[in-house]
């Protein structure tokens, strides 16, 4: 099945470039382009892609906000650079799917196109961690409580808590020693125990609840797993 993707940025070329880039693979399919959020918002609405590449700064209504107008219709790819950190951050917040550096190379444009696409949500554990444990600590400090968790099992937490330290299903299979479909099974329990979209709601939702936090990873106060 062909990958639609909408590339919204301010500067003609970039959109051009990722474009020809995207284009070229026999799987992705550019449906449009739009040059601000208002436009994306339009665009989304316009020609339903599976996909948004959306950059954060942008004149009129920026990304952070077209993100959350379109967030529930389609899966979001913010454009970034890593010193644009409260940027990032807030874009977890208003739903994005995952982050893409600009100066990434095509392999990696395509690549993270189809794990975004895929509802896999985060890219590459290397990028998730360096992202997540810097822009969680902006957000406001909440105490831990274990009635956020409630619903969960121990093993469930536990994985919860790998997803936030951006672990992959392999990572987190072969650390818990655990078949990978098994860890996909606990996953999707997560997600719909605590009413989360994907994986990026289930790592910033540890992290503001505190669960897990930036410099300390998971708390030592935590249940241990259950076999």
């Amino acid at each position: 099945m062909t990958i639609r993707v909408l590339i919204a940025d301010d500067q003609a070329m970039v959109r051009e470039a990722f474009a020809i880039l995207l284009n070229a693979q026999t799987d992705i399919e550019v449906v449009g382009e739009a040059v601000d959020g208002l436009d994306a918002v339009a665009k989304v609405e316009q020609l339903r892609p599976d996909v948004v590449l959306m950059d954060v700064r942008m004149p009129g209504l920026d990304g952070l906000e077209a993100t959350r107008r379109v967030n529930a219709r389609t899966k979001v790819l913010v454009l970034t650079t890593f010193d644009l950190d409260e940027y990032v951050y807030e874009a977890l917040r208003s739903g994005a799917s995952g982050f893409l550096l600009k100066k990434a190379s095509a392999r990696e444009l395509s690549e993270a196109v189809r794990v975004v696409a895929g509802g896999d949500a985060l890219l590459a554990p290397s990028v998730t961690r360096r992202l997540i444990g810097a822009f969680a600590r902006l957000a406001p400090p909440r105490p831990f409580t274990g009635d956020a968790y409630g619903p969960l099992t121990q093993r469930e937490t536990e994985i919860l808590t790998l997803i936030a330290r951006g672990l992959s299903n392999t990572e987190i299979a072969d650390h818990l020693v655990i078949a990978e479909q098994t860890v996909k099974s606990h996953v999707s329990n997560i997600l719909t125990k605590l009413a989360l979209r994907d994986r990026t709601q289930a790592a910033v939702y540890a992290y503001e609840t505190g669960l897990v936090t930036p410099y300390c990873g998971a708390r030592s106060d935590n249940p241990p797993a259950a076999p």
